[in-house]
């Protein structure tokens, strides 16, 4: 039966709606589907079932063309789809629209453009301050109080849940090797983060400032930025990732609306350091988001990081990015950076949680400090929604596989 009647407690139910793009069992055709519990609403369908003038919009291969249409549109869109799904007299008409999710194919539900990563989570840079700097005076760069600190990556190895993730393969010099080898990782890394999807585009030459942020970024899905730490290592001096980044970033499958999310605004942490008037947000409202993730190797939960702790709000982040005239692309994704918290149970990569290999975690498959060939790795989330229910973001799951 299609979902009329949603479970209470459902993360999924009509005060969620994500987007995605799928195909129907035994079809190659793609569509925007929204999803429902445990089903996907074909959106074209039920907007041509239904007499919408959206139709056109929502009956396409991606996201796209609705990314670009502008928070006017995402808002009237929305706010249809809660309608269809949440009156009686919809539900012969949409009957034939829904398909269970476990019969669908799910894609990448839109074409990436350009991607950045960020470095925000102050606990994940002291943590990883103290691994490499143990003697430095402070853990933290001196400029990570002034600035969101980031790079471009490679959209082209964005993938979409599911996806398989191949070792990559590289130079590694450990500090006692006389030269550096070639080969497959031997410290493949995940890194929990949270991706922020942009609609709207902007001039070259014209930045985005604070308040620009909810024209312009339509929503937010999680995103695991996979990491292999010795090419890393050897390569990042003195420009930064490249090959230890590039070869695969994962995302959710379903891009939750920035107004699904509302109840989960929260303050970021305090300000310590005075900030730039383009990047100061003192009188801007809550920035941050409380989303509460999961990181799970094989099925067991080896971390649960807040969101809430971010020190760099996503605006800040979008404010950063285009400071310089840099314009934005529909489809740009930029990433939070790893999300930490104050706790060791809070830590969003394994680089920290295993202390960088000297503290082993205990799996049931046995120990790990960095990634095996056959683990399984899964990013999950919930964020606070309206009275009282919970927001369910779309699962990130990737498996390594051998080089």
């Amino acid at each position: 039966m299609p979902p009329f009647d949603i479970p209470e407690g459902d993360p999924f139910g009509p005060h969620n709606l994500p987007y995605g793009v799928f195909s129907p069992s035994g079809s190659q055709e793609r569509t925007v589907g929204v999803r429902l519990g445990d089903h996907v609403l074909d959106a074209g369908a039920a907007a041509r079932a239904l007499g919408s003038p959206h139709a056109g919009l929502l009956a396409r291969p991606s996201l796209d063309a609705l990314l670009a249409a502008g928070r006017p549109v995402w808002s009237d869109v929305r706010r249809a789809m809660r309608e269809w799904v949440t009156t009686p007299e919809h539900q012969e008409a949409l009957a034939p629209c829904f398909h269970p999710l476990s019969t669908v194919t799910l894609h990448l539900p839109f074409q990436v453009a350009d991607y950045v990563d960020f470095y925000s989570s102050e606990h994940h840079a002291r943590n990883v301050g103290q691994i490499f700097r143990p003697d430095a005076e402070d853990s933290l760069t001196p400029n990570w109080k002034h600035l969101p600190i980031g790079y471009h990556g490679r959209s082209g190895t964005v993938v979409v849940s599911g996806t398989d993730v191949v070792r990559p393969s590289g130079q590694r010099k450990a500090p006692a090797d006389a030269a550096p080898v070639f080969g497959p990782s031997i410290r493949l890394d995940i890194e929990a983060e949270v991706g922020f999807v942009v609609g709207v585009p902007s001039e070259l030459g014209s930045p985005v400032p604070l308040d620009g942020f909810r024209e312009h970024v339509f929503g937010l899905c999680l995103l695991n930025d996979w990491s292999a730490r010795d090419i890393q290592a050897w390569e990042y001096v003195p420009l930064g990732p490249f090959l230890g980044k590039s070869f695969a970033t994962s995302v959710s499958a379903w891009i939750t609306p920035l107004e699904a999310l509302e109840e989960a605004r929260v303050t970021p942490p305090e300000r310590t350091h005075p900030l730039l008037p383009y990047l100061d947000d003192s009188g801007a409202g809550p920035g941050g988001y409380d989303l509460r993730i999961s990181v799970a190797i094989n099925g067991k939960v080896v971390a649960e990081p807040p969101f809430s702790t971010m020190y760099w709000t996503a605006a800040q982040q979008l404010a950063q990015m285009t400071v310089n005239g840099a314009s934005l692309r529909t489809g740009d994704l930029y990433g939070s950076g790893t999300v930490s918290g104050p706790s060791e149970n809070q830590r969003g990569s394994l680089l920290e949680l295993t202390w960088n290999g000297r503290d082993p975690l205990e799996l049931p498959e046995g120990k790990r400090t960095f990634l095996e060939d056959g683990d399984v790795v899964t990013l999950s989330a919930w964020a606070p929604g309206p009275d009282g229910t919970r927001i369910g973001l779309g699962d990130v799951t990737g498996r390594v596989v051998p080089a």
